[in-house]
């Protein structure tokens, strides 16, 4: 969990720099093109996402050679669908941008929005090589070399973030000397990814669960079914996310041209990712966890698991809400000193620091899903979680920023209590006979 947090952390200290130029359309910049980023990440990111429970699951097996060809397997897979994402945001930002700055959001932001977005674009392949070498490590329950990884390339990106933001001052016309403005922050980003990049593949060479040969060479599609069965499935997940958010993104984008909302949106979203990724510690967990109980000691094991990500989640969640809801007044002034942008990060930041309560559950019970292999079951309460989303949306809930976090909200209580439902009553984990048994007392 402490190794997820570093990297929200980071984005926080990004977004802290780029709110230092007092510009709220160059947050709101920041905001789309980072909705933009992450919306073509993610669509292969569904690789590395399935790679911790695959590999987890051939190490129970003590079958290393299998761990080996899953994890080439991802990289190679990874390295192609990311070289093309990069190639379309670095050639068409505009019009991959244009799916959440609308023509009511003014061109002021779209000014900002694409030298970041093309300079975020050439991290795109070394984010998700990186992305590969977290997920095959904890597939072995390793979580402490990921950590060295992740602060050692964060430090570097807290150092150059001013270099490449503000420049390294003096008298001249060198753009070194000016800096970049926000598109400092994207390009700072990039190079400690693409570092990150380089320090994993040197360690998964140590560990001989990668040769030069097997990722330069195109995998078999007979090899490649345990990835693709699971991997079209949470394809369909991340598409049907990427669908809402991209909603949301745009519908707080055009609320107003000053990038006011927009900037408030993105202030909100950062503070509420820094709870996220805590959550997210727990699905990792669980992925592995689940599915490295299953194949060492069968069904009970993993129930006995998943019952106690359950019941931490839960915990959990109730610590995040309560803290991030009392530290929101020291927080919000981080991002942006400017008022009107502190004043309208106020209620949609308090909606997020609530939503908590019911991510305990979300997370613990998509990690036990994926732990499980039921990738189907996940991508379809997601799509439905989606719908009531987006019809939150389209109603006149998603006219104010607070209503836009309401949607959320809604969102995440239908996929806390379809997990929850799917755990105790469809899972394979079930407690079978539960309902005789109580029949019997």
């Amino acid at each position: 969990m402490l190794n997820l947090m570093v990297v929200p952390i980071v984005n926080a200290v990004d977004t802290f720099y780029v709110g230092r130029l007092r510009s709220p359309l160059a947050l709101a910049a920041q905001s789309a093109a980072n909705q933009c980023f992450f919306t073509v990440y993610f669509l292969a990111a569904f690789l590395p996402t399935i790679t911790a429970p695959v590999v987890a699951r051939a190490i129970g097996n003590e079958d290393w050679e299998a761990a080996k060809d899953r994890v080439c397997e991802s990289i190679f897979m990874c390295n192609v669908l990311g070289a093309l994402g990069a190639i379309t945001l670095i050639v068409f930002p505009e019009r991959i941008l244009s799916l959440v700055i609308s023509e009511a959001s003014g061109s002021g932001v779209l000014d900002f929005a694409v030298p970041y977005l093309r300079c975020r674009a050439f991290g795109m392949v070394p984010a998700l090589l990186s992305s590969c070498g977290f997920a095959t490590y904890n597939g072995m329950l390793n979580t402490v070399t990921p950590l060295k990884v992740t602060l050692t390339t964060n430090i570097l990106n807290l150092i150059l973030d001013p270099l490449f933001i503000f420049g390294m001052g003096g008298t001249g016309t060198s753009i070194f000397r000016r800096g970049f403005g926000a598109a400092g922050a994207a390009a700072a980003t990039s190079i400690s990814e693409f570092t990150s990049s380089l320090i994993y593949v040197r360690l998964l060479m140590r560990r001989k669960l990668i040769e030069w040969s097997k990722l330069l060479k195109p995998p078999s599609l007979e090899s490649l079914m345990p990835l693709v069965q699971g991997g079209l499935a949470i394809l369909l997940r991340q598409a049907t996310l990427n669908v809402a958010f991209i909603n949301a993104a745009r519908r707080a984008q055009a609320l107003d041209p000053t990038g006011v909302s927009g900037a408030a949106y993105g202030i909100t979203m950062q503070i509420y990712s820094l709870g996220v990724v805590a959550h997210l510690g727990v699905q990792a967990t669980a992925a592995s966890m689940v599915s490295s109980s299953l194949a060492v000691g069968g069904d009970k094991a993993g129930r006995n698991v998943a019952d106690r990500l359950f019941s931490f989640g839960v915990l959990l969640g109730i610590m995040l809400a309560l803290g991030q809801y009392l530290l929101l007044p020291l927080i919000t002034p981080l991002f942006s000193p400017l008022p009107e942008v502190i004043e309208a990060v106020k209620g949609p930041a308090a909606i997020s620091s609530f939503i908590h309560l019911i991510n305990g559950l979300v997370f613990a019970g998509e990690g036990t899903l994926l732990g499980l292999g039921a990738f189907r079951d996940l991508a379809i309460i997601t799509a439905m979680g989606v719908c009531v989303m987006v019809g939150s949306l389209l109603s006149p809930m998603g006219q104010s920023l607070n209503g836009i976090l309401l949607s959320l909200a809604a969102f995440n209580t239908f996929q806390g209590l379809a997990v929850l439902i799917h755990h105790i009553r469809l899972s394979p984990l079930r407690r079978r006979g539960f309902r005789r048994k109580i029949q019997d007392v």
